[in-house]
């Protein structure tokens, strides 16, 4: 194996909880999921090389994966939708209050638009505001006021 397979290798085993949060964010589907992470990977290794250095990696990382995930998202919803096949069942139900908040929280979540879901995702894994902006392309003010809006649309959501 190559210098630069083993250093991706590495990448990949260090940075897979940082995908897997991004990808779940975007799909509860575990097939697809596992479809985003491959591609989110495809994309890394494609970036690897070029990659300089001038941001953190985690930051490098958040990144490829909310702009491969946001882009499949947006193909996704121009196809049109085919009935899925579901079990009447979730193997992963737990119905104590504090999953029932959480699982309420990720509802409203998904109901925000891409780009604000991306910011609070980044926000609720607890990057600070500066390498939020460095991921999503905007200013550290610019961070702090949409999280405040953010906040204020989770709010008013039912």
């Amino acid at each position: 194996m190559e210098a630069s397979e083993q250093q991706f290798a590495q990448l990949v085993r260090e940075q897979k909880a940082t995908i897997y949060t991004v990808c779940y964010m975007f799909s509860k589907d575990n097939d697809e999921v596992a479809d985003l992470f491959q591609e989110i990977l495809v994309n890394l290794w494609k970036g690897f090389k070029s990659f300089e250095g001038r941001s953190d990696i985690k930051t490098w990382v958040y990144r490829v994966s909310l702009n491969t995930c946001i882009t499949i998202d947006r193909k996704k919803k121009r196809r049109s939708k085919a009935d899925k096949l579901t079990m009447d069942i979730n193997l992963y139900e737990d119905n104590d209050a504090d999953t029932r908040q959480v699982k309420m929280l990720y509802e409203r979540i998904n109901k925000l638009g891409v780009f604000d879901r991306a910011i609070i995702l980044l926000w609720l894994e607890g990057i600070p505001y500066d390498e939020i902006g460095e991921i999503v392309g905007i200013s550290t003010k610019n961070v702090s006021v949409k999280l405040v809006r953010i906040r204020e649309e989770l709010k008013k959501m039912k």
